[in-house]
């Protein structure tokens, strides 16, 4: 019997969920390699498998591999892989450029489906498998890359991050050196590195403002995002890498990347959990927002008119901070989408 979940492998390669005759591989993406599966069939499950180097000279072969042995042009071929960390952007935007269609699952949700089948051992080669899978039985968003003006800020705003987290390991080191009473050479070594980092800090600054600067669409959503009350040059830069990174469709849509949607848990009349934001996404990122919905709770109208609504009617501060984050990050998604700076809402 044929399983209703997925298409039979007659109707996988007639029609496909992309168009005709499209054809799923699942890519198992790991530091050194690449673990392919081409999805000949889903019930019963036939594939093709390949193991290739994450390399450039393994993506050509992966590319040459796919059309050669599914017979269709690389526009017909879909690639399915998960996020992980930064080693999968290089062969993503290898088969992008090549024409193929591409999409970068959560890995929960890849996670949450191999459960759903009931597969309990874990390997790169039946994951890569799981992923051609979960490409014909599901919708999936295709992957597109960063405008490279947006992957460069983010990879500047990392490195200020970085610095600046050094910064404070240093200061922590030095503290810890006065009270133990270290050698005059040790805290001079410290002060000496401090000085250093705390240089480098202020010309990355100066790299990342002229970065925005030297181009006149992140300038101009950057002055907007400025208009908005509790939002300062750090929120400001980090939301225009967010918002810029990708096609959201809402700004419920942006909240919800940076794990700002609450989380209920109810069951019939005895379970009554209490809402939790869902904290998916970067938490570097979050904890700039609380820090930034604070300030607006006391300075932005209508963050400041939600925050008291909220408290009044009984929720916790916490809780009521959440949504002031959400809605700084709803805020700005408007001002960038309609082009316009920040206008009080509140009557």
């Amino acid at each position: 019997m044929v399983s209703k979940s997925f298409p039979s492998g007659k109707r996988l390669h007639e029609q496909g969920k992309w168009g005709n005759l499209m054809t799923f591989i699942g890519i198992d993406v790991s530091k050194q390699k690449l673990d392919c599966a081409w999805l000949k069939e889903v019930e019963p499950v036939k594939v093709k498998n390949r193991v290739l180097e994450n390399s450039p000279r393994g993506f050509e072969t992966l590319i040459e591999w796919a059309v050669s042995h599914s017979g269709k042009p690389i526009g017909e071929i879909h690639f399915v892989m998960e996020a992980t960390g930064i080693y999968h952007e290089a062969v993503a935007r290898r088969l992008y450029e090549a024409g193929a269609k591409v999409s970068v699952l959560n890995p929960a949700h890849l996670k949450d489906f191999i459960k759903s089948t009931g597969r309990r051992s874990k390997t790169d080669k039946k994951d890569s498998v799981a992923l051609a899978r979960y490409g014909v039985s599901h919708s999936l968003r295709r992957w597109e890359p960063e405008p490279e003006a947006i992957r460069t800020l983010k990879a500047l705003l990392a490195r200020y991050d970085a610095v600046k987290s050094d910064i404070q390991r240093e200061l922590n080191r030095l503290e810890k050196a006065t009270i133990t009473q270290a050698s005059e050479q040790v805290i001079r070594s410290i002060q000496t590195v401090l000085e250093q980092l705390e240089r480098e800090k202020q010309r990355l600054e100066t790299i990342i403002d002229q970065h925005i600067d030297d181009h006149p669409d992140l300038k101009r959503d950057r002055k907007l995002l400025d208009s908005i009350p509790g939002v300062g040059p750090v929120i400001a830069r980090q939301m225009l890498a967010v918002i810029r990174s990708r096609p959201f469709k809402s700004a419920s849509q942006c909240a919800a990347f940076l794990g700002l949607i609450p989380i209920y848990e109810e069951s019939g009349t005895s379970v009554r959990g209490r809402a939790r934001l869902s904290k998916v996404g970067n938490a570097s990122v979050r904890a700039k927002l609380y820090l930034a919905a604070v300030v607006a709770t006391r300075y932005n109208p209508d963050i400041k008119r939600q925050y008291e609504r909220l408290c009044k009617n009984g929720k916790c501060k916490m809780s009521a901070i959440g949504a002031a984050m959400r809605k700084l990050v709803q805020i700005c998604f408007g001002v960038l989408k309609h082009q316009v700076p920040y206008q009080v809402q509140t009557a």
